[in-house]
């Protein structure tokens, strides 16, 4: 199917002509559903940490993050336009948007003019007002006024247009977030306090590294030029800061509804990103050692910083505590003379971090039994924190058992369950648990060398969704999600985090949960 101009794209872009054909079966022949047998729950696949093992912990993750372990790891390749989508579809709706238009509407039961009237009204309260007032102002229009007089077509142009603020199309990193005591923060910043809180060394060094997209990259590097002396003198700190964006070797090819590759108007292969699934890559390439992952939007301000700080480090202390004890029993496992005791010991440590081995495991040969174990100890190890479920939309923590019969607990998202069984959909909705994407990584082995993280990602775990391609509807192919199928075969272990850790902005009314203001005042 492929002609020497596909040859040709496919070599730019790092992909071979055998992994082409493997997405095309993925299309054809799409790999089935997960089968899920049951939540994760609190003792049985969760942990609710004791006050003192949580103490415990946080001075293990001082030790490591003292000895330069530590470093952040931050997907921040969003556009912002997803938290403005309402506004953008009810301007494409409306001729005007007025305060009149929008509250009949809303008396009709338009909810999104009901989110947009709320927005408008409350357009003050936000950390961006300021700015807005200062754009507005150099076109001779009173900001206050706008809101006052009803009229709201030009104080949203003056914030989405590129003439203006241009944030509908400015990466979410770089929106103003916060506000508190005259200070005006994007996330991107909050990320750098956090991160210099639970991750800078015994010399004051933080390491971070931020994924994005190749558009926004200039406009990240120039923040961070411009916002890093201020940060390292306030904080006392130095930032090692690394950008990274997406391989085009981890783009996928896009088919029409009866799975033909499409090609544009140069008959060339359309292909698209393959998701944050493909993150993996640079994950694999940063070669860390404890490594802490979080969504570029997931986060407060920071002066409601203090538990979820606490949180951090009590998360990367289990990791580190864990990974102590796994590496201890593979160099046992090793050993010249290792035996039933040791076999013994290391599965029953594997029974402790929900690792379930098949049955006929009790009556097999010791050297089944141990390179068994040491198959199982020898990975990369998540250490995921959950929170109760609240309805937020998103994947959970649940008890899969996989193709070899062993029980293992996986994050599992809505799009790999088989939608049309009513047991299967039961059970992904009786989850107690939710995933907010708040994960510390050990990704070096028991030698001390990086894993290929490759190894250990369920390729047959992809997402096939549909899209649109101009006016027509297309599928397209995600990768194995990067905390979901990406980490499938990792050894992981859930505990259980309070819910102001979990803060995320995924509309821009988002911002006006108490959890992100944190200053109450009309402005500053």
């Amino acid at each position: 199917m492929t002609e020497p101009s596909d040859r040709a794209d496919l070599d730019r872009r790092g992909l071979t002509e055998a992994e082409l054909a493997r997405q095309l079966r993925l299309f054809a022949d799409p790999p089935p559903p997960m089968t899920l047998d049951r939540p994760c729950r609190l003792g049985d696949g969760i942990v609710q940490l004791d006050p003192d093992v949580a103490d415990d912990y946080v001075r293990a993750h001082e030790a490591a993050q003292s000895n330069g372990r530590c470093q952040k790891f931050v997907p921040a390749s969003g556009a912002a336009t997803r938290m403005f989508q309402t506004v953008l579809n009810l301007q494409a709706r409306f001729p005007s948007l007025t305060a009149t238009a929008l509250s009949r509407a809303t008396d009709t039961g338009d909810d999104d003019a009901r989110d947009v009237l709320a927005f408008v009204t409350q357009i003050d309260r936000f950390a961006f007002f300021p700015a807005l007032a200062r754009t507005l102002a150099t076109r001779g229009l009173d900001a206050d006024a706008l809101v006052g007089n009803g009229t709201y077509d030009e104080l949203l142009s003056g914030l989405l247009d590129e003439s203006g603020l241009g944030y509908a199309a400015l990466p979410k990193g770089l929106l103003d977030f916060h506000r508190s005591a005259g200070d005006i923060r994007t996330p991107f910043e909050e990320q750098l306090v956090e991160a210099a809180a639970y991750t800078s060394d015994a010399d004051g060094v933080c390491h971070l590294h931020v994924t994005v997209t190749a558009d926004h990259l200039p406009a990240f590097v120039a923040r961070f030029d411009a916002i890093r002396p201020k940060y390292e003198s306030s904080l006392n700190a130095r930032f090692n800061v690394t950008f990274s964006v997406q391989k085009p070797a981890t783009d996928t090819v896009t088919v029409d509804r009866a799975g033909a590759p499409l090609r544009d108007a140069d008959g060339r292969l359309v292909f698209r990103q393959g998701g944050h699934g493909a993150l993996l890559a640079n994950l694999n390439d940063l070669r860390g050692d404890v490594v802490f992952l979080k969504n570029i939007d997931n986060v407060a301000p920071d002066f409601r910083g203090s538990s979820s700080l606490r949180w951090k480090r009590v998360l990367g202390g289990c990791l580190v505590r864990t990974q102590k004890h796994a590496h201890a029993h593979l160099r046992a496992l090793r050993a010249a003379g290792a035996g039933d005791t040791e076999v013994h010991a290391a599965i029953a440590f594997l029974d402790t971090c929900g690792v379930k081995l098949p049955t006929h495991t009790a009556t097999a040969s010791l050297d089944h039994r141990r390179a068994l174990a040491i198959d199982r100890l020898d990975r990369p190890i998540r250490v995921c924190g959950v929170v109760r479920n609240t309805g937020e939309p998103g994947g959970g923590p649940f008890w899969v058992t996989d193709e070899n019969g062993t029980s293992t607990k996986q994050i599992v998202e809505s799009a790999q369950v088989d939608d049309q069984s009513v047991d299967q959909m039961g059970i992904f909705g009786a989850a107690t648990h939710f995933n907010p994407v708040d994960l510390v990584c050990g990704v070096r082995d028991w030698q001390g060398n990086p894993f290929d993280l490759h190894r250990y990602a369920d390729p047959s775990a992809v997402f096939i969704s549909e899209k649109s391609n101009g006016t027509q509807r297309v599928q397209a192919l995600e990768l194995p999600g990067l905390w979901n199928g990406g980490m499938a075969h990792w050894l992981s272990l859930f505990v259980e985090v309070p819910p102001e850790t979990f803060t995320p902005v995924k509309t821009v009314t988002d911002l006006l949960r108490p959890d992100h203001q944190a200053d109450p005042t009309r402005r500053n």
